[in-house]
C-alpha cells in the first residue's frame, strides 16, 4: 500500500513537470495603426493568449501597461487614445492551478501606404529608441542586480555612444534603484521593489558620443511594477453589533468591512468573508460582508452576547490567499418573551376582620427578561374574589413582588375564608412565545374579633312630610350585635343632625321630630336630609348608621314677585310692556303654573297678556306719560294659594336697554319728576328769602339769644327781638298778610305770613308758628317746616325793602353760615327721601336752551311744564293743603 502511494505521487510529479516543460510562451505580434483610439481591439479571444502545450487553461489576465486592458475573455483593448510607432508590454496569465505565466505583447505600426490600393511606395519609419515601456515584479527574489532591458539608440550606427539615465529611482527617491551599463545600455534593478509604495517609475535616458555631445533626443522610460499578492486584507470599521432576540431569520445585523492594499480589481484584492463559529445563529455574505440572523430562536436569556470569529481572505478565498481574522460581538437585546411565574402553586395568608388598608401578604414572582425593564416589571391583579372591591394589588419596584392589601374590612361572621385568584402580567405583551400569563390561587383566612353593633341596613330611608308637628315618631333605627344577633343593651346617640330636627330615644332607637322640618331649607339637598346615628353596646364598642329623610313637599310657600321695581321705556304713542316673573319655593303641584290677576284697586291703565307657567307680560292699556305707577297684581299657585302684590313701574325715556330692562336717561328722569323739580326750585327761593328775613330780624333786635322749640321738639336758636310783647295785629287776627316792604320792619309775630321780594323777582311765602317754621305737609327739616308756592313777580325790581339787604352789617355773616348748613341738611333730606319722591328735587343749572324750547330761556333754572299753573299743589298731599290754600287765596286777592 505504501509503495502504491509513492508511485502515484511520482507519476503525478512527472506529468506536471513534463506539462510545465512543454508549455511554450509565444509572444503576441500585432500590427496596429499609428493612432490608436480608445477602445481599439488589439487581439480577440483566448486563442491569442493560449499557453501552447500547457494542459491548464488561463482564468485571469493582468496587463503590465495601464494604457491597455485585458478582458476576461482575453481580448486586449486600449484604455485611452495613443500615438505609437512600436509598443511592447506583457500580460500576466494565471491558469487554473494558480500558476502565473508571462506573455509578451509586441505592437508595430502598419505601413499606411500599403493599405491603399493606389500603388504608392511604402515609407520606412525610423525606429529611434528601444525598448518600449516594460514591467518588473514587486518583491522579486535575489540575487541583485538583475538585468531588466536593453536600451539602444539608432545613433549608435554612426557614433560610438554611451548612455546615462536620471530621474525617479535613479537620482531621486528612491535613488539608486536602477543602474545602466553605459556601454551596452543594459538596464538593471538593484533591489526588490514594493508596488504599494511605488506602482510606477518614470525616468529618462540620454545618449552621448565620446565627445560628450548628445546625439539623439532623450528617451522617457516607464517601468511598471507588477502586483504581487503580498498584502493580507485587514478589517476596518466597528466590531460591535446588536439584534433583538427572537427576531426573524434574515434580519440584518450589520456590515463587516475590510480592505486590501494590493492592486484593485484583481484577485489579489478579491476578499471573501467567512464565519468561523456561531454558524447556526448567524450568516455572512461571502463578498459583501453583510451580517444577518440565521434563525428566529435567538435567546437572550440563554446567551446575551455572542462572540463571532470572522475570517477575511483575498484571492477570492482560495487556500493560497492571504487572510486575517477578527472577533465581532453581537449583543442580543431583550424582548418580552418570558411571562412572570409564581414560585408556589398555592398561597395562604391571614387577616383580622374589620381591618382596612393593611398589607396582607407578599407574592414573589420570577421573570427571566432583563431586570428593571418593562419586560421584567410585573403587574398584579385580583382576577377572582374581588367583586366588591375589597382588595388592591401593588408591585414592589425593587423586588418585583406582588403586595396584597385589604381596602375594606372583612366580616368573619359572613366569610371566614376568602378565596382569591392572583394574575401576574407585564406592561407590554409577550413576543415570540406561545406562553400566556400565569395565575395562582390564594386562600385568605379572616380572624374573628369582638365587634361593635351593626345597623341593618347601614342606610335607612324614611319618608316624612315637612312641617309635621314636633314629637311625631317617624321611624325606628336599631342595631344588632354581630355575635349575639340581638339588640340587648345597645344605646343610641345622634352624631350629626345639622338642623337639630330629630331626637333619638336612647334605649329604643326611636326617631322623633324635634323642630319643624322644612323642605325648602338650605340643609336639604334634593329633598333629602342626612342624619348619622351611633349605637354603643355594653363593652363600649360602637357602630354607625345613616338615616336619610325623604322630605315630602307641602304647599307652605306662596308665589312671590322677586323684583317689584320695574322700568318701561316710553315709546311715544306705542304701548310698552315688560315681563313680570314669579317664583315659588314649593314644587309642583304646589307651585306652577301660576295664576296672574289684577288687584282690586286696578285703575284700568294696564293689561296682562302672554301668560306662561311662571310669568306674564304687563302691557300699557293706554299711552301713559312718564312717571311712577303702582300696579296691584294677585299671584296664586296651582292650588289657589297666593296674595296681592304691588309692582312699581316707572315709565321713562330710556337711555338704553340692558337684558330686556330699561335704563332711564338723565333727561327722562328730569321730565318725569318735573313737578317735584318746580317744588325744589320754589323751596330754594323761599329759603333764600328766609335768610334775608333772619338777617333783618337780627339787625333790629338785641344780641340776646332766644331758644325756640318747634312742633317736633327739636331746638333752634334765634336772636331775641326788641319787641318783647306781641303787637296789636296778633291779637286782632290769626293771620296777617304783610305786603310790600313791610316784611322788613323787624316785627316777628307768631302766626304771620310775610311776602318777601328778592332781587330775582321770586316771591316766597312762609308761615311762622310757635317760634319755628311750620309746614302742614309735616316734611321736617331741622327746626324749620316750610312750603314754597313757586310764583313769580317781575314788577318788584328795585324795591327799597330789598336794598336794605345789601347794607347789612358784617356781624350777620355767621348767621348766613348757619342758614347755609340748614340748606345743606335740607338738600340731603330730599335726596334720600324714600321711593324717590324728592330724589330729583335738586337745583340744576342749565344753559340757554335757545329757540324751540317749550320753557324758553329762563336764566339759570329751567322749569318744565306750565310755570303759571298752580294745579300741582293738589298733588302735594293733604298735610300741605292748608298752606296751598293760603298761597292760592293770596294770589287770587292780588296781594
Amino acid at each position: 500500500m505504501y509503495e502504491r502511494v509513492l508511485f502515484a505521487v511520482w507519476l503525478f510529479t512527472l506529468v506536471l513537470f513534463q506539462s510545465a516543460e512543454s508549455c511554450e510562451l509565444r509572444p503576441v505580434l500585432a500590427q496596429v495603426p499609428k493612432r490608436l483610439p480608445s477602445g481599439y481591439v488589439i487581439s480577440e479571444g483566448k486563442e491569442e493568449l493560449t499557453l501552447k502545450g500547457c494542459a491548464a487553461k488561463p482564468v485571469a489576465f493582468t496587463s503590465s501597461d495601464p494604457d491597455f486592458a485585458v478582458n476576461t475573455d482575453g481580448t486586449i483593448i486600449t484604455v485611452r487614445g495613443l500615438v505609437i510607432t512600436t509598443k511592447r508590454f506583457s500580460v500576466l496569465v494565471q491558469d487554473e492551478s494558480g500558476l502565473d505565466w508571462r506573455v509578451d505583447i509586441i505592437l508595430s505600426c502598419k505601413d499606411e501606404a500599403s493599405q491603399k490600393s493606389s500603388g504608392v511606395a511604402h515609407k520606412r519609419i525610423k525606429r529611434r529608441w528601444r525598448p518600449l515601456p516594460f514591467s518588473i515584479i514587486e518583491n522579486d527574489s535575489p540575487p541583485f542586480p538583475k538585468d531588466l532591458e536593453m536600451i539602444a539608440s539608432d545613433s549608435s550606427v554612426n557614433y560610438t555612444v554611451y548612455y546615462q539615465i536620471s530621474g525617479q529611482g535613479v537620482t531621486t527617491d528612491p535613488a539608486g534603484l536602477f543602474l545602466l551599463d553605459k556601454t551596452n545600455g543594459m538596464l538593471k534593478v538593484t533591489r526588490a521593489v514594493d508596488r504599494e509604495q511605488y506602482p510606477q517609475y518614470n525616468f529618462i535616458a540620454r545618449v552621448y558620443d565620446l565627445s560628450g555631445r548628445e546625439v539623439d533626443a532623450f528617451l522617457p522610460i516607464t517601468v511598471n511594477v507588477e502586483d504581487k499578492n503580498d498584502n493580507a486584507p485587514v478589517f476596518i470599521g466597528g466590531h460591535l453589533f446588536s439584534v433583538e432576540e427572537r427576531c426573524r431569520a434574515g434580519t440584518p445585523i450589520g456590515q463587516v468591512n475590510a480592505t486590501d492594499k494590493d492592486q484593485a480589481n484583481t484577485t489579489h484584492t478579491l476578499i471573501k468573508f467567512t464565519l468561523l463559529n456561531a454558524t447556526d445563529m448567524f450568516s455572512i455574505e461571502p463578498f459583501t460582508g453583510k451580517l444577518t440572523a440565521k434563525t428566529n430562536t435567538l435567546d437572550r436569556e440563554a446567551q446575551d452576547k455572542v462572540f463571532v470569529n470572522i475570517e477575511i481572505r483575498d484571492m477570492g478565498g482560495k487556500p493560497d490567499g492571504l487572510f486575517n481574522t477578527r472577533t465581532v460581538v453581537i449583543t442580543l437585546t431583550d424582548v418580552n418573551d418570558n411571562p412572570p411565574t409564581f414560585k408556589e402553586k398555592l398561597y395562604k395568608a391571614n387577616v383580622k376582620e374589620n381591618q382596612e388598608n393593611v398589607l396582607v401578604t407578599r407574592i414573589p414572582v420570577e421573570d427571566k427578561d432583563l431586570v428593571n425593564t418593562v419586560n421584567w416589571a410585573a403587574i398584579f391583579e385580583v382576577t377572582k374574589g374581588n367583586e366588591s372591591g375589597q382588595f388592591r394589588m401593588e408591585t414592589d419596584p425593587k423586588t418585583n413582588d406582588g403586595l396584597l392589601y385589604v381596602m375594606k374590612g372583612l366580616d368573619f361572621e359572613k366569610t371566614p375564608v376568602v378565596k382569591l385568584e392572583i394574575t401576574a402580567r407585564n406592561a407590554v405583551p409577550l413576543v415570540g412565545t406561545d406562553a400566556s400569563w400565569f395565575s395562582v390561587p390564594l386562600e385568605l383566612t379572616v380572624g374573628d374579633e369582638d365587634e361593635g353593633p351593626e345597623f341593618n341596613p347601614t342606610i335607612l330611608y324614611l319618608k316624612v312630610k315637612e312641617n309635621v308637628p314636633n314629637g311625631t315618631v317617624i321611624g325606628t333605627y336599631k342595631a344588632l350585635d354581630p355575635e349575639t344577633k340581638n339588640s340587648n343593651g345597645i344605646k343610641y346617640y345622634k352624631v350629626t343632625d345639622p338642623g337639630n330636627w330629630i331626637t333619638v330615644v336612647e334605649s329604643t332607637g326611636e326617631l322623633r321630630t324635634a323642630n319643624t322640618i322644612d323642605r325648602e331649607s338650605p340643609l336639604v339637598h334634593q329633598d333629602q336630609y342626612n342624619i348619622t346615628i351611633r349605637a354603643v353596646d355594653d363593652s363600649k364598642k360602637a357602630g354607625k348608621g345613616m338615616v336619610i329623610l325623604l322630605i315630602e313637599d307641602e304647599n307652605d310657600n306662596m308665589p312671590v314677585i322677586p323684583g317689584t321695581d320695574l322700568v318701561i321705556c316710553s315709546k311715544g304713542d306705542a304701548l310698552s310692556s315688560i315681563l313680570v316673573e314669579a317664583v315659588d319655593q314649593d314644587k309642583p303641584p304646589f307651585s306652577t303654573p301660576f295664576i296672574f290677576e289684577f288687584g282690586a284697586e286696578h285703575d284700568g291703565k294696564w293689561k296682562l297678556k302672554d301668560k306662561t307657567d311662571s310669568s306674564v307680560v304687563l302691557e300699557q292699556a293706554v299711552p301713559l306719560p312718564n312717571g311712577l305707577y303702582s300696579v296691584p297684581l294677585m299671584v296664586k299657585d296651582l292650588q289657589g294659594f297666593g296674595k296681592e302684590q304691588t309692582v312699581n313701574v316707572r315709565v321713562c325715556s330710556c337711555e338704553r336697554e340692558e337684558n330686556g330692562a330699561g335704563i332711564c336717561g338723565a333727561r327722562s328722569a328730569s321730565t318725569s319728576l318735573g313737578s317735584l323739580g318746580v317744588l325744589a326750585l320754589v323751596l330754594s327761593s323761599l329759603l333764600l328769602l328766609l335768610l334775608c328775613l333772619l338777617v333783618i330780624f337780627i339787625c333790629s333786635t338785641k344780641r340776646d339769644k332766644l331758644y325756640l322749640t318747634d312742633d317736633t321738639g327739636t331746638g333752634g336758636m334765634l336772636l331775641k327781638s326788641n319787641t318783647e310783647a306781641p303787637g296789636e295785629e296778633v291779637k286782632e287776627g290769626a293771620l296777617m298778610i304783610i305786603p310790600g316792604t313791610d316784611a322788613m320792619d323787624g316785627s316777628h309775630q307768631s302766626g304771620t305770613i310775610k311776602n318777601v321780594t328778592s332781587s330775582a323777582g321770586n316771591i316766597g311765602q312762609q308761615f311762622f308758628q310757635g317760634g319755628g317754621v311750620y309746614n302742614t305737609t309735616t316734611q321736617d327739616f331741622g327746626t324749620e317746616k316750610y312750603y314754597t308756592s313757586g310764583r313769580y313777580d317781575n314788577n318788584l325790581y328795585g324795591n327799597a325793602g330789598f336794598q336794605k339787604f345789601s347794607n347789612m352789617n358784617m356781624n350777620t355773616l355767621d348767621t348766613w353760615n348757619t342758614n347755609g348748613r340748614y340748606l345743606d341738611r335740607k338738600l340731603a333730606y330730599f335726596g334720600g327721601e324714600e321711593e324717590g319722591r324728592y330724589a330729583d328735587d335738586l337745583l340744576k343749572t342749565y344753559g340757554n336752551e335757545g329757540a324751540g324750547s317749550p320753557a324758553g330761556s329762563v336764566g339759570c333754572c329751567s322749569i318744565l311744564g306750565e310755570p303759571e299753573s298752580l294745579e300741582f299743589l293738589n298733588t302735594l298731599g293733604p298735610k300741605f293743603r292748608p298752606l296751598a290754600d293760603v298761597c292760592y287765596t293770596t294770589n287770587k286777592s292780588g296781594i
